[in-house]
């Protein structure tokens, strides 16, 4: 019913920037939550960024504040991510999601609809 599929990870130094796109097909209409989360091996997964349409707001993990933008194009089939000043600590895998429903948007389990992931490695 609904796709997301992730594009844009991969190898950047500590301190470069990448844009990750998450490219949205299907019945994507009335979502309340889209957002971004990570998750790097032996951890769990983490909000990083969302928009919370319901709400008309926007949420930003502590630790990519300043850093990070969450943006949707204006024809509303492509959630972004652009990351800057990256560090090894967000090396991971980043996935897309998104939800009719949820409160707040910030916790995974608020998300219904998931992209497969995109890897993010910083290298120091």
């Amino acid at each position: 019913q609904v796709q997301l599929v992730e594009s844009g990870g991969g190898s950047v130094q500590a301190g470069g920037s990448l844009r990750l796109s998450c490219a949205a097909s299907g019945y994507t209409y009335s979502m309340n939550c889209m957002g971004w989360f990570r998750q790097a091996p032996g951890k769990e997964r983490e909000g990083v960024a969302a928009i919370y349409f319901g709400g008309g707001s926007t949420y930003y993990a502590d630790s990519v504040k300043g850093r990070f933008t969450i943006s949707q194009d204006n024809a509303q089939t492509t959630l972004y991510l652009q990351m800057n000043v990256l560090k090894p600590e967000d090396t991971a895998m980043y996935y897309c999601a998104a939800d009719r429903g949820g409160s707040w948007c910030r916790n995974s389990y608020e998300y219904h609809y998931w992209g497969q992931g995109t890897q993010v490695t910083v290298s120091s």
